[in-house]
């Protein structure tokens, strides 16, 4: 993957680095991405964890072609701003988190929508710093948090994410939330190196206990 992630805008200090991705964590996706497909005549079944083969069309009930699906996920993350809300307490729990720690939004999207995610995050007066990208995780933390003796840790619904920081980052805590929808009752468990969060006053208890260990 040819693609470069650009960390010159972030700037960590001497403070626990606390990494946190945005879709269905921070913001709402799973939800509005329903909404917005019934808006254009689409079905989601949530029959499994995944959206290719799950999306239907109104008019003969069958699935959606992949790269149809592909596509209409794109023109939502364009369309954003009209759709996505915030996930739970995030962004309350992020502002008091914020008070103690670095805290950087890592989201898995492709990087020429930045500036809408940023416009949104901004307006819900998250302003920390925003990195899109559809590298694998692991190494980009890895590349940020550096060989910092600060404690870090990793917010994230998608358990393949939590594999590729564990692999990069060992020493990071690794902490799952996700929403209680019936698709992502169909999702991997995390492994027993990963904590279960189940919202986000779970998640801010897990933390604080992790960056009371700064030395």
């Amino acid at each position: 993957m040819s693609e470069i992630v650009d960390l010159e805008h972030v700037r960590l200090t001497q403070r626990p680095l606390l990494v946190c991705d945005v879709d269905d964590v921070v913001l709402e996706f799973l939800l509005p991405f329903e909404g917005y497909l019934t808006s254009l005549g689409h079905r989601l079944v949530q029959r499994s964890y995944r959206l290719h083969g799950n999306i239907l069309s109104t008019l003969d009930d069958r699935p959606l072609a992949d790269d149809v699906v592909s596509q209409l996920i794109l023109d939502f993350f364009a369309a954003q701003e009209t759709w996505q809300t915030p996930f739970g307490d995030a962004v309350h729990t992020l502002k008091r988190l914020g008070e103690q720690a670095d805290i950087v939004f890592l989201t898995a999207m492709p990087p020429r929508f930045t500036e809408i995610r940023r416009r949104l995050l901004d307006s819900l007066d998250l302003t920390f710093p925003l990195l899109a990208t559809e590298r694998p995780k692991g190494p980009v933390i890895r590349s940020m948090h550096g060989d910092r003796q600060l404690p870090v840790a990793f917010i994230d619904d998608m358990v393949h994410n939590h594999h590729s920081v564990a692999e990069h980052v060992p020493e990071c805590l690794l902490v799952h939330l996700m929403p209680q929808t019936e698709m992502h009752k169909h999702a991997p468990k995390p492994g027993p190196n990963v904590l279960q969060a189940s919202d986000w006053r779970d998640v801010e208890r897990h933390l604080l206990v992790h960056f009371s260990q700064q030395e």
